[in-house]
């Protein structure tokens, strides 16, 4: 069997309370299905990767800033991420356009210290001998 992470990937990040559904914006199906195929550069917040649910990373402002109005306790906050770099690292051997796809494997970094994980990949390929 093959994994190949596309539009539908569910996605969970460290700091969120919910999964969210990978959005691949590269024109560039896959090889069995209509389904646009994820690379490393399908990072942008709230186009690649939406929200999710509630932040609870103390590192987020809103997150702090209401933690702090609560007199410490924890108070999460809507989930907005906040990445700013590629995926990484990639597949090391399958490119889209000459961009590494992603794999299973590959993570993404918020700004507010969540690690974004790829749960499952939006489609697996049975492979027929």
């Amino acid at each position: 069997m093959s994994c190949q992470v596309c539009t539908g990937a569910m996605l969970m990040c460290t700091f969120g309370i919910a999964p969210a559904t990978l959005i691949a914006t590269t024109a560039i199906t896959t090889s069995t299905t209509d389904v646009p195929a994820a690379t490393i550069m399908d990072f942008a917040p709230m186009v690649n990767i939406p929200t999710f649910g509630m932040c609870i990373s103390p590192a987020n402002p809103e997150v702090a800033a209401a933690t702090a109005a609560a007199m410490g306790v924890l108070t999460p906050m809507p989930c907005i991420p906040a990445t700013a770099a590629p995926w990484t690292p990639g597949s090391p051997t399958v490119t889209k356009a000459g961009v590494p796809a992603l794999d299973m494997t590959s993570m993404c970094m918020c700004m507010w210290g969540g690690m974004i994980s790829i749960t499952d990949p939006g489609q697996v390929t049975q492979m027929v001998p």
